[in-house]
């Protein structure tokens, strides 16, 4: 260490320095939204892997009735997709939970599924005389936090969350380690860390995952 000390370092260029400025400058303003991505991805994670900290409530589905006009009913059966159609139809005329993912559809009635983070809903439509009835069962926490952190039945725009989110936090990841090369009396001990970060997540991955 003497030694290295001992040698003389040749000053940075205009063009390193204003480089590493503007690292510094953008790893400041990322931080601002990646941080808030960061603990909420950090926190659920966590709460996902002890669900036994939450509340173990067992969902109860709650009946709706309502009422389709068949006219309706009979052009939804008519078009390209009747399953999506007859969906989109029940949701406009019944106040549901989740998005429309799959139907059965006979002469005389239609079974119709959605699912969403906040909740499900399943959906039987009598096609002879419009009568609609369904079973509501709203999402516990554990379930909400589920599908949030995974990006399951979230749609697109939650989807577009998580994948803003991720490239956030990569960037800002990568500003970081390239301000260790702006100190130059941290970079040893980054680069040891780092070499030593990869060899124990590559050791438990090796001896300790299934």
């Amino acid at each position: 260490m003497a030694l290295l000390d001992s040698i003389p370092r040749k000053p940075r260029s205009p063009a390193a320095i204003a480089f590493y400025s503007q690292c510094r400058y953008w790893h400041g303003y990322l931080s601002a939204f990646a941080f808030l991505a960061l603990i909420f991805f950090s926190a659920s994670g966590i709460l996902l892997n002890h669900p036994e900290w939450l509340s173990d409530e067992e969902a109860s589905a709650t009946p709706v009735s309502g009422s389709i006009p068949v006219a309706e009913l009979t052009s939804a059966r008519r078009t390209a997709d009747p399953g999506a159609a007859l969906g989109l139809l029940a949701a406009s005329h019944l106040s549901l939970l989740g998005a429309y993912t799959t139907a059965d559809i006979d002469t005389r009635q239609a079974l119709l599924r959605y699912e969403g983070v906040k909740g499900s809903s399943v959906v039987t439509v009598n096609l002879k005389t419009g009568a609609a009835n369904a079973k509501i069962t709203r999402a516990d926490v554990l379930t909400v936090i589920d599908d949030l952190h995974r990006g399951k039945n979230v749609g697109k725009t939650w989807r577009a969350v998580i994948d803003i989110s991720g490239a956030v936090v990569l960037l800002l990841s990568l500003l970081g380690y390239i301000l260790f090369f702006m100190f130059r009396f941290r970079l040893r001990v980054g680069l040891i860390l780092t070499a030593f970060s990869l060899a124990a997540m590559a050791a438990i991955f090796a001896f300790f995952v299934p």
